[in-house]
């Protein structure tokens, strides 16, 4: 097997675009999970990005998003953790590439005493502009749900198990 330099440089870069994609992903989540607004809102094209998160307006620009997390997450008394695995990235072309992940999400939530779980599939968009890449599009879908209530006695009461409440 012969091959070019032109054909392994092609082979590295392409492998170091799939590493930056993973490292922004990983970015991401762990602002979303440290509350770290402006590193957050850097992982983000920043015009035209879409974003459609099961259960949650569309997003189209990227601060509107950043003003509902804010809102949501950064009141205290959230602690969220999210793990993305099974990592599924096609790069379509020098400046896009797609991505499949499975998340594991947990937030605990003190004010209503309550630990949600979620299991959710996300599908994304990633274009290199500037030399780097961003998030431009995220669809996430939840595909199971355990949502627990902590009695001051501590005893657990589940208020949702398996599907999303109203899915069908």
């Amino acid at each position: 097997m012969s091959i070019n330099l032109e054909e392994l440089a092609a082979r590295v870069t392409a492998l170091e675009d799939v590493s930056a994609i993973r490292q922004l992903k990983a970015r991401y989540l762990r602002a979303c999970d440290l509350k770290l607004v402006d590193e957050l809102r850097e992982t983000f094209l920043p015009q035209g990005i879409r974003l459609d998160y099961q259960n949650f307006p569309l997003f189209t620009d990227r601060d509107e998003f950043i003003a509902i997390f804010q809102k949501m997450a950064m009141g205290g008394g959230v602690y969220d953790i999210h793990h993305a695995t099974n990592a599924d990235i096609e790069l379509i072309s020098p400046d896009e590439a797609r991505g499949r992940w499975s998340l594991n999400f947990r937030t605990i939530i003190l004010a209503t005493r309550s630990v949600t779980r979620l299991a959710v599939e996300y599908q994304d968009v990633y274009r290199k502009q500037d030399g780097r890449w961003w998030i431009a599009e995220s669809v996430s879908r939840i595909t199971s749900i355990l949502t627990e209530e902590i009695g001051e006695d501590g005893t657990p009461r589940y208020v949702a198990l398996g599907e999303l409440p109203g899915a069908s």
